[in-house]
């Protein structure tokens, strides 16, 4: 018997990166997964990779009516949601007095109002079904200490964080665990356009600040998507049900807490 057979597992930005590792993780031990992404073809691609245990849904996590509807394909389809992944986020980086207000609400409202108010969604179905269910949500070493350029993400893993706490400790009693991944730094896609911030506010080259922090890690390297798989799963699984609004760090020793 697999870890997660019989579960079904909706998960955030999981187009592509750590969404999608998680995704064909969960899938290789027993669950079925919806594949929820703003970008439709993306997603739709990615589930026809991992095949007939996947589909793909339509997910804007700043637009209240696609969370519904996301959630709502994924019960019709799959019956229920027993496992949410809240992974979608944007990153964004300037000096304090380069901070634009435009800018600041657009990454609060991913990363954080879409985090709250996805996790809302997905307890409402919990409770009214009577499932016992697993909401993981994504923060980051980011959210542990701020960072000169770093501020407004920060500030969102930090709230992403509280969240953690404040839900975990509402929805337990209704069987619902809550509790989060902090990454540290994670080579990908995303780590592209995290270097192209710095190169231009730290007057790098290209690939000089992946290479700094990767080596500045005490494991030795950056980590990768696979790297937070295993702690996914266990979150998501029976072994993890005493577990509570807790944030555990994923980071190859950057962070001790």
């Amino acid at each position: 018997m697999k870890r997660l057979d019989g579960k079904t597992a909706l998960i955030t930005g999981a187009a592509r990166g750590i969404g999608l590792a998680f995704a064909k993780a969960y899938v290789s031990e027993g669950a079925r997964v919806a594949i929820a992404d703003i970008d439709i073809d993306r997603a739709t691609l990615a589930a026809r990779e991992i095949g007939e245990t996947a589909i793909a849904v339509k997910m804007d996590v700043t637009d209240q009516s696609s969370i519904d509807s996301a959630v709502a394909q994924t019960a019709q389809a799959f019956g229920r949601i027993d496992i949410l992944i809240n992974n979608a986020a944007l990153f964004s980086a300037a000096p304090i007095v380069e901070i634009d207000r435009r800018d600041f609400s657009r990454v609060f409202d991913i990363n954080v109002a879409g985090t709250l108010f996805t996790l809302q969604a997905v307890a409402r179905h919990m409770i009214d079904k009577g499932i016992k269910g697993r909401i993981i949500n994504m923060a980051s070493q980011a959210g542990r200490r701020g960072e000169p350029l770093v501020a407004v993400y920060c500030a969102t893993k930090a709230a992403v964080i509280s969240l953690t706490q404040s839900a975990g400790l509402n929805l337990i009693e209704h069987g619902i665990n809550v509790n989060a991944i902090s990454p540290g730094v994670v080579d990908g896609e995303h780590w592209d356009g995290v270097d192209a911030f710095f190169a231009k506010y730290e007057n790098k080259a290209p690939g000089q600040k992946k290479a700094e922090v990767g080596a500045a890690v005490p494991y030795g390297r950056m980590g990768t998507a696979e790297d937070l798989t295993g702690m996914a799963v266990f979150l998501a699984s029976d072994e993890a049900r005493y577990i509570v609004a807790q944030t555990y760090n994923v980071d190859g020793g950057q962070w001790m807490s």
